[in-house]
């Protein structure tokens, strides 16, 4: 890459340039003028502040005599730091929790085991144990090794296990009928889902002015609302004409839910406006009991667009609600962020007692067990949790009749393809289906071909991939040396309101910068894969209300994280593809706002310059002229490459591939 790079063409040309001082020293002395002082100090962190993990915090006097019948737990080794925690504040949260007294002997091991011994009631004790088991089973704790043992001898050796080979009958894999297999499994799966009620879709009454709008009407709204485009994706799918119609969409909430008063009187609480373009035409299709795929960016309302449907849906069931052997609506998201803005979007909306759930990887397994088996008529999972509660044959999901596959590429794209598939195969197949997508790849096509009938596809803006145009984009070339510096300057000049996410391709860079920050007393919260749940929730908490203005972040923020006065995006280092690109851009310029997204390229990024040239020139964004010759050179020096290698092939001879002489 190196040789192709001219010489005459340095990255520096064009620098950050936002009154940008690169002298250090400047810098330094000026920081006390753009910041406050945090209240919190590094040091919080520090070797002083850790807890003695034996608990001699807890003084001898206080020990009680029931502490010799404590019933010990033995813990792989390599799950004490779990245990502990940062700073000791896992341990601390379980003492709290519990009531309990957990006591780590450090020094004991047995067999790779440390002893974890838990004091108090019994009742304490029990707490503590489910709440530790809870916590090591997250990740797979029962493969890591997980034992109990009391101080007393019977105990210990009643929990002795017998093992008793269970015996099998042994199958004949080379006479065995495949064929009339699939064929029984087929009929069971036909009597298992005729014995279910019958579902009840279609909630739609079509205002009369809707109904007799003329099309020359209708075209005209779609293109001035985002350039709505709707069609039934699949041509070949059949069906009679009544379902093949696509509805008309609505101009108001009126229009839309005027059959259903409570559900207009929630939507008048929250003051909006109009309904957005996407709900606009998604209402009338999914009250219409039709499978929908919508297609837009982040930030265009298609949460609501599919959550109301899906309160009148649950309501309009036939079958009572304490007689439904589980939930009606199932919302499957990738990552926990997005599951629980969803949760906390339908908590905006109180309909007839419908309660919903949001379960995840990394809460608490046995607190999400409890609410689910408790009743409750919406899911909202992560692929992982949900497979993991069906396979425990904790959540029924027979009962789903709506289901929702939200940021669907997203799923794909974090391989959560197998877990999807798996747990589908347990809900009814007539049952409707939503899927929603900032984008449209091949591996979604095949998704929605494999899990919906006869969809209606509602695109919003333009097919091809886009960035919000309510951002404004500005790209600045930039060695590696020289980003944080950039990124500095740029803290320096943001206002008092401003808020910036900052994206970085490293977990390991968010705490190294994050750290940074914290010595030179700037505040800021950090969110990436390896953090607690409970700490991610507070770092975007700490954003919203304004405690932090400044938010560390890898890809796991760039979607479903709705925070409406985020004014820039920083990219500190370039996203793996330009796709992620979009989405990080989305996080700014919500809701009617406006904001600036600010993204620095190294001459590493050279292969991604043709694909971001598209994106800015489609949103009538300045293209640098250093971008242009980037991506020129990375086209003259992929051709050559290919040249090189055709030739190198074409030269090869002889039974083993030697050059020819």
């Amino acid at each position: 890459m190196d040789d192709n790079w001219d010489s005459d063409s340095k990255t520096s040309s064009r620098r950050y340039d936002r009154g940008y001082d690169h002298r250090r020293g400047n810098r330094r002395e000026r920081e006390s003028q753009f910041y406050r002082r945090s209240n919190r100090s590094f040091g919080d962190n520090n070797d002083s502040s850790r807890q003695n993990y034996n608990n001699d915090s807890y003084r001898k006097s206080d020990e009680k005599s029931d502490s010799t019948n404590g019933l010990v737990m033995y813990i792989d080794s390599n799950n004490i730091g779990r245990l502990i925690g940062r700073g000791g504040s896992k341990i601390k949260a379980l003492q709290e929790d519990s009531g309990a007294r957990i006591n780590i002997n450090r020094q004991y091991s047995e067999n790779g085991q440390s002893a974890v011994t838990l004091t108090g009631t019994d009742d304490a004790q029990q707490r503590a144990k489910s709440l530790i088991e809870d916590l090591l089973t997250e990740r797979g704790g029962t493969e890591r090794g997980v034992t109990e043992r009391s101080n007393t001898y019977e105990n210990e050796c009643a929990q002795k296990p017998t093992f008793q080979p269970e015996e099998k009958e042994e199958i004949d894999w080379a006479n065995f009928d495949w064929n009339k297999a699939n064929e029984e499994y087929e009929e069971r799966q036909k009597r298992r889902w005729a014995a279910l009620p019958p579902i009840i879709k279609n909630f739609y009454e079509e205002d009369p002015a809707i109904a007799n709008m003329p099309q020359s009407v209708v075209t005209q709204f779609r293109k001035t609302n985002n350039n709505i485009e709707v069609r039934h994706v699949f041509e070949n799918a059949g069906g009679s004409d009544e379902n093949m119609k696509i509805p008309n969409p609505v101009q108001t909430f009126e229009q839309a839910f005027h059959a259903f008063p409570d559900i207009l009187r929630e939507i008048r609480k929250q003051s909006f406006e109009k309904p957005s373009p996407i709900q606009c035409q998604a209402w009338p299709i999914l009250l219409s009991g039709q499978d929908l795929i919508g297609i837009a960016q982040t930030g265009t309302g298609k949460t609501l667009a599919f959550l109301l449907p899906a309160l009148i849906h649950i309501d309009g069931q036939v079958t009572p609600r304490e007689e439904r052997s589980g939930p009606n609506v199932l919302v499957m998201a990738p990552t926990r962020e997005l599951a629980l803005q969803i949760e906390k979007e339908v908590g905006k909306y109180s309909y007839h007692g419908i309660k919903a759930v949001c379960v995840y990887g990394g809460g608490n397994r046995k607190a999400q067990i409890d609410t689910v088996t408790k009743g409750v008529q919406i899911v909202i999972a992560t692929p992982g949790r949900l497979n993991d509660l069906v396979q425990a044959n904790v959540l029924d999901v027979s009962a789903v009749t709506y289901l929702i596959l939200d940021e669907a590429d997203r799923m794909l794209d974090m391989g959560f393809e197998p877990q999807i598939r798996k747990t589908l195969l347990g809900v009814r197949p007539n049952r409707q289906t939503v899927m929603t997508s900032a984008t449209w790849p091949q591996g979604v096509r095949r998704l929605a071909q494999s899990y919906m009938k006869n969809p209606i596809q509602v695109f919003v803006g333009s097919l091809d991939l886009a960035a919000v145009h309510s951002v404004t984009q500005r790209i600045y070339m930039a060695n590696e040396d020289e980003k944080t510096d950039m990124m500095h300057q740029f803290f320096q000049e943001m206002d008092p309101h401003d808020k910036v996410i900052v994206f970085f391709g490293k977990k390991s860079k968010v705490d190294d910068i994050s750290s940074d920050l914290a010595l030179t007393n700037i505040d800021c919260q950090s969110i990436h894969g390896d953090r607690d749940q409970s700490d991610r929730e507070q770092a975007l908490e700490d954003l919203k209300t304004g405690a932090v203005q400044i938010l560390l972040a890898t890809d796991v923020a760039s979607r479903g994280i709705d925070i409406e006065d985020i004014t820039h995006v920083l990219n500190y280092d370039f996203p793996r593809d330009i796709e992620e690109y979009v989405h990080r851009v989305g996080r700014t310029g919500r809701a009617g706002r406006t904001g600036e997204s600010i993204t620095f390229m190294t001459r590493q990024d050279w292969h991604h310059a043709k694909a971001l040239i598209d994106i800015l020139e489609e949103a009538n964004q300045e293209v640098p002229e250093e971008v242009y010759k980037m991506a020129e050179r990375y086209d003259a020096w992929k051709k050559k490459k290919e040249q090189e290698d055709s030739y190198g092939r074409g030269n090869r001879g002889g039974r083993r591939g030697y050059r020819r002489m």
